[in-house]
Order: structure tokens, then C-alpha cells, then sequence
């Protein structure tokens, strides 16, 4: 069993803070967890930033091989934690052992995905005009284009996913896969299971031989150890999962600085559902469950969570509402994840109760931190004339929208803000209506559904997890895929260099075996 310390990892060495101890806590009988955790102050912080930075040119280049092997060897010392990280992240969340247990599984895939993108090396964007100096009338150079890492990027941990967009999720994998080192900022909400992971990343650092200071994990007070690294000089790109108020703060110190560095922030989404008339025709009990359980799943705390619903008015609209009503009066509260949490979630069910008739309420579940899943109900004018019912509550709520016609649906969906998810329930009679919206929707998110429900996001080459402000700062970029890679690259090109002194990914021989666009025409390779 892994001991743990209380202390940040600084490029592989543990370091007591000197600001002062935090605790994590169990959510579920609000007890303190030990052991106590010291917070680095600013000038620790620096330590860190400084360490990626001396990483960065020898990490930056290493060949294939050795890169994807040590994103693989991360994946099998984070399984090989085995039953001590499931335990630690369940005390510090409250999640049950088979969510956490998934989740784990989709960090150490992730992992290994990346691990098959480095070896291929598609990201690396390949593209060679070779000289024709015969052209008339003037002669072309030769010009080699390749994408290069941004340098140390600093990752902040989210609150409702311990693993998967923590230590070793989403953000610091493609960093590392790019070739960025990572500070990686924890959420003191579950620091225990940070350091586990932590432990795992700078054990496969040392067996690989790699710069100590490719990862570092840091604990500090609040929002100035988090805003110190976002104005660190030595950091080049941020990740960031979290509210929009916090992602604002820092996208606005990162473009304040003297010189301005892009953040990658995912921040707020209510993931509208449009349920077309002929989506009624079929099995609304089955339907009504299913909306259900995608409100209420790990407490409605996922950033997919379908917060507004678009309902059809009529009497299988009602019939529909209905069967939502009786599944969830017989709904009881999951733990939250931690207390404030728990008390955002019942201000904001508070304030859209004084806007919206509440349709349904189950029971509170065991503990403090565990509020009873509300639904509530509008007009479909009701929500174009109140900016504040589109506001997202984290967690086990949602808003159903009465509309009675398509005009009053397609106004709707303009009036909304950008969403990560847009989902439409359908059937065939409804093509005609879902091809009126999905212009719309296309404007309005990053990843559109139809006949099934926003939670739950696959890990893979297609995926997108993102969209238009407020969903994230960056609507180009996605959090979640093999294309998230992009985001820590940037193009440099390279007229007439030796071929002795160009990159190996650009060299004529070709010694990494890439694909590569030589004169517009793909190439294949034989890497991965």
C-alpha cells in the first residue's frame, strides 16, 4: 500500500509546504481525511515551473519509442495502484467503486490511446514542398512544416472527476503526449487520490529516464497558487475543467500577462435535449427513465448533464412529464462531491424555484451533501424572457420547457448560450424539424446527438468535448479525444536547412517512418 505523505511533488521530489495544511473530507459524514495536506506558497510554485522548463528540451524531443512507452508505463503503474486508489478517491468523493473504477479505466485508455497517436506521429503534421529550382518564372525553395510542443503547461484538477480529468486525465495526457511537461495544480476536494496518481506518473518518469521535471503536482491556498502559475512565464498553455467564474479569472491573468498564453477552459453547459413529437410515439415510460437517469447519474455532477429539456406541448407531452414525475418522486439524493457543492446546488434550485413551477422532487438522501433531484417547469416564452433559467445547476436538476410549435423551438434554440451537448430525440416523421435545427445546434455546440442522452463521453479519434463560450474559452479545441493533442502544438516551418540539421520527423530519409504530405500528396508511413 502507498503511503501517503501530505506533500506536492516538485520534478520528483516530495515537498512540504509552507502556507499552511488543508484536509480532504468525506463528503458523506463530513469527517476530516487524514493525512493533513501542506500548501506550497508562490515562491514553492516556482520551483515547479522552473524544473518543466528545464525538462522542456529534452522532453520535447524524445522519438516515438521511448515517448509512447512512458505514456504506457504511466497507464500501468496507475492500474497496478489497484484497490488503495479506488478506496481513497470513494472517501474523498463519495463516488461508488464502480463509477470510480470506470473511471479508471478510461484514464489509463486514454493514456494508452495517446500512446498509439505518438507512435503514428499524425499530430506532428508532416508537410514537405521540396525545391523546384527549374520553376518558372521564379524557382521554389524548400520549405518542411512540422508541429512543435508549446512548452510547461499548467493543468488544474476538476472537482467531479478524481481521475479522468485529474492528475493523469484528459488535459495532462495530451500535454504529455504533445511533449509539454505538466504542473498540475490538485483540487484540494481530493488530494489523497492526487498524490497516488502523482506517485505513479513520477515513478514511470524515473524507469523511463526521463528529466525529473516533466511532471510536477502541486497543493496551494485557493486561487493564488493558481494564479501565480498562470502568470509564470515559464508556463505556455493552460487546462483548465471548471466553473465559469473560475475559468474567466484565469483566462484573464493568462492575457494580462506581458506576454499572453492560450487557456483551454471548460466551464458551463446546460446540454439542451429536444424532444420532436414523433419521439413520443414510441415508449415514453422508457424515454422518461432514461432522462432520468442521465439527470441523476453521479448526482447530475457531469458537465453533460441534460440541464434544460424541450418538451412538446400536448397530451403526450404531458403523458411524458408524467412518467419523469413518478420516477422521480421515488428518487432519493446521491452524496455530492463536497460540501459547497452541495450548497451551490440548493442555491440554485432555490433561485429557479422563485422562476419555475417545480414538477417533481424526490427525497433527500443520507447525510448533509445529499439533496433531493428536482425537476422544474416553463413556458417556452417564459424561457426566452428570463436569461437567468438558462444559468447551469451542478447536479441533480433540470428544466423542462413546454413549446407548441417548431417557430417557438428554433427560437429557443438561438436564444441559447454555446454547450458542449445538443441532443434531439426524434423520429422519422421528425426529419424535417431536426434538419431545421441542426444549423442552429451546429452554432451552438461541439457535439450533437441523436436518440440517446449527453452523458457519457466516448474516448476516441471522433470525440469531440467542446463547443462555443461559455461551454469553453477555445470553441476550435476539444478536451477529449486524440484531437485535444492539437491543443499544445504549434506549426514551424523550415526553408532550405541541411538535411543534417532538419528535425528527424522532416529529414529525407524519414527515420521515424511518419506520414507525411510531400508536394500536397499523402504519403503513408509505417510508424505505430
Amino acid at each position: 500500500m502507498t503511503t501517503l505523505t501530505g506533500h506536492s511533488f516538485i520534478a520528483g521530489a516530495r515537498v512540504p509546504g509552507t502556507a499552511g495544511t488543508t484536509h480532504g473530507v468525506s463528503p458523506a459524514t463530513g469527517e476530516p481525511l487524514e493525512p493533513p495536506y501542506s500548501l506550497l506558497d508562490v515562491a514553492q510554485v516556482g520551483a515547479a515551473t522552473a524544473a518543466a522548463a528545464e525538462a522542456f528540451p529534452s522532453f520535447s524531443a524524445l522519438d516515438p519509442e521511448t515517448h509512447a512507452a512512458f505514456l504506457e508505463g504511466v497507464a500501468d503503474r496507475i492500474d497496478a495502484l489497484g484497490d488503495d486508489l479506488i478506496e481513497r478517491a470513494g472517501l474523498e468523493t463519495g463516488l461508488p467503486a464502480a463509477r470510480l473504477t470506470g473511471e479508471r479505466a478510461r484514464t489509463t485508455n486514454q493514456l494508452r490511446l495517446f500512446a498509439q497517436v505518438v507512435r503514428q506521429g499524425d499530430h506532428r503534421g508532416v508537410r514537405i514542398d521540396p525545391a523546384l529550382p527549374d520553376r518558372a518564372p521564379l524557382p521554389r525553395v524548400d520549405i518542411r512544416q512540422r508541429k512543435v510542443p508549446l512548452g510547461p503547461v499548467a493543468v488544474f484538477g476538476a472537482s467531479n472527476f478524481p481521475l479522468a480529468f485529474s492528475t493523469a486525465g484528459g488535459d495532462t495526457a495530451s500535454a504529455l503526449a504533445a511533449g509539454c511537461p505538466v504542473v498540475f495544480k490538485a483540487h484540494n476536494a481530493h488530494p489523497g487520490t492526487s498524490e497516488l496518481v502523482a506517485t505513479a506518473i513520477a515513478d514511470a518518469i524515473a524507469e523511463h529516464g526521463l528529466h525529473p521535471g516533466v511532471f510536477s503536482l502541486v497543493y496551494g491556498p485557493g486561487a493564488a497558487v493558481g494564479q501565480a502559475l498562470v502568470a509564470d512565464p515559464a508556463i505556455q498553455a493552460v487546462g483548465f475543467t471548471g466553473s465559469r467564474g473560475g475559468g474567466l479569472s484565469i483566462v484573464r491573468t493568462a492575457q494580462e500577462r506581458p506576454v499572453p498564453i492560450p487557456v483551454y477552459a471548460e466551464m458551463s453547459s446546460v446540454n439542451p435535449v429536444f424532444i420532436l413529437p414523433g419521439a413520443l410515439d414510441g415508449d415514453i415510460d422508457a424515454l422518461a427513465s432514461a432522462y432520468v437517469a442521465s439527470v441523476t447519474g453521479s448526482s447530475g455532477q457531469l458537465c453533460t448533464q441534460p440541464g434544460v429539456v424541450f418538451v412538446p406541448r400536448g397530451e403526450e407531452g404531458d403523458r411524458f412529464l408524467a412518467a419523469t414525475t413518478r420516477i422521480v418522486d421515488d428518487a432519493s439524493g446521491q452524496v455530492m462531491l463536497t460540501p459547497g457543492i452541495a450548497r451551490s446546488w440548493r442555491e440554485g434550485v432555490s433561485t429557479r424555484s422563485e422562476r419555475a413551477d417545480v414538477l417533481a422532487r424526490g427525497a433527500e438522501g443520507p447525510g448533509a451533501n445529499a439533496p433531493a433531484p428536482v425537476i422544474h417547469g416553463v413556458s417556452s416564452e417564459a424561457f426566452l424572457s428570463d436569461e437567468v433559467l438558462q444559468e447551469e445547476i451542478f447536479g441533480a436538476a433540470s428544466l423542462v420547457v413546454r413549446y407548441g410549435s417548431a417557430d417557438e423551438l428554433a427560437a429557443a434554440a438561438e436564444r441559447l448560450e454555446g454547450q458542449l451537448t445538443a441532443t434531439i430525440q426524434l423520429a422519422d416523421r421528425d426529419h424535417p424539424l431536426a434538419a431545421a435545427l441542426l444549423p442552429v445546434l451546429e452554432r451552438k455546440a461541439g457535439r450533437i446527438l441523436a436518440n440517446g442522452w449527453p452523458t457519457g463521453v466516448e474516448v476516441g479519434h471522433a470525440m469531440v468535448h467542446g463547443g462555443p463560450f461559455p461551454a469553453t474559452s477555445d470553441s476550435r479545441t476539444t478536451s477529449v479525444g486524440t484531437l485535444a493533442i492539437d491543443r499544445f502544438l504549434r506549426p514551424v516551418a523550415y526553408q532550405n536547412l541541411p538535411d543534417a540539421l532538419l528535425p528527424a520527423a522532416l529529414r529525407d530519409a524519414n527515420p521515424w517512418h511518419l506520414t507525411r504530405r510531400v508536394d500536397g500528396v499523402l504519403q503513408p508511413g509505417s510508424a505505430g
